[in-house]
């Protein structure tokens, strides 16, 4: 099914002929009651039937909206320009609206492409461009959409880790959300096609694991999070060790051999890395 224009005219060009309709049909009884001819009584009613079907041809189109008609189950086509139209008398009309629409999807429970239960829900933002197909290819579009989203969002959901703790993955739920919001905007424009929707933009808008392994993947993030720190601190006490001792031997401040270069560096990374305050012991010499 194909959306088409809908032959039309403006609806106060339909007016003036409904007015000149109903003069004939008056005009034409009031000379049958003076001539008592049967012929302008059938002219009459002629004329009162052509009224009558101009006045079912009317219809108004709001902004953003498609009515689509169709006449003894006969697809005729679609008027979308809004204002006040005579189309086609008799017919069925299903007004579609164009306007763009959201809505969240529910809240999800899916495993990830690790197999880890989590749960997921996205908003979707989409209009309809061919009213058409949204009435006559689906049952309903909107029940469509929100069932086919839905099955989109759990296919995305399965192809991603939720997050890439080793880096052995190019993308996760998590870190890389806009990259997702993209492939779920296209895998649901490839669903939704034939119910005539366009997906404008469709985003993850929670995310969470399942609240049976949520406290074993918070202690798992906290333990990342604890190595990486300790990682940077490291780095920086070996750096800052280098440049003491570099500076001690270009300075000739002391003199160290290999065993007390040794030490100061034992002692050094001890007071840099850990975690409380160091405690220097003095050396005062012999005590006689």
């Amino acid at each position: 099914m194909k959306e088409k224009e809908m032959v039309k005219i403006n609806g106060f060009i339909g007016v003036i002929l409904v007015i000149v309709t109903f003069a004939l049909t008056a005009f034409s009884f009031q000379q049958a009651d003076v001539n008592g001819s049967s012929s302008m009584v059938a002219i009459g009613i002629l004329f009162a039937l052509i009224s009558v079907l101009l006045l079912s041809g009317f219809t108004i189109i709001q902004p953003n909206q498609a009515k689509v008609f169709t006449l003894f189950g006969q697809f005729l086509g679609v008027i979308k320009q809004e204002g006040f139209w005579l189309s086609y008398p008799l017919t069925l009309r299903k007004t579609v609206s164009l306007r763009v629409i959201n809505f969240n999807s529910d809240k999800l429970k899916v495993n990830d492409l690790e197999g880890n239960p989590i749960e997921i829900a996205a908003v979707v933002v989409y209009k309809v461009v061919d009213s058409a197909k949204a009435v006559f290819d689906v049952e309903d579009y909107k029940v469509f959409v929100h069932t086919q989203s839905e099955t989109g969002l759990r296919h995305i959901a399965s192809q991603y880790p939720y997050d890439n703790f080793n880096n052995d993955y190019e993308f996760s739920l998590r870190q890389h959300s806009d990259e997702v919001g993209n492939e779920l905007t296209k895998d649901l424009q490839n669903r939704l096609e034939i119910a005539g929707v366009e997906i404008i933009e469709a985003r993850i808008m929670h995310l969470a694991y399942s609240s049976e392994i949520a406290h074993a993947m918070l202690q798992r993030q906290q333990a990342k999070a604890v190595l990486a720190a300790r990682k940077v601190i490291v780095d920086g006490a070996v750096a800052m060790v280098k440049s003491a001792i570099e500076q001690l031997n270009q300075e000739g401040v002391v003199d160290l051999d290999e065993e007390k270069k040794a030490q100061m560096v034992n002692n050094l990374m001890v007071a840099l890395v850990s975690d409380k305050g160091a405690q220097p012991v003095i050396n005062a010499g012999t005590v006689y």
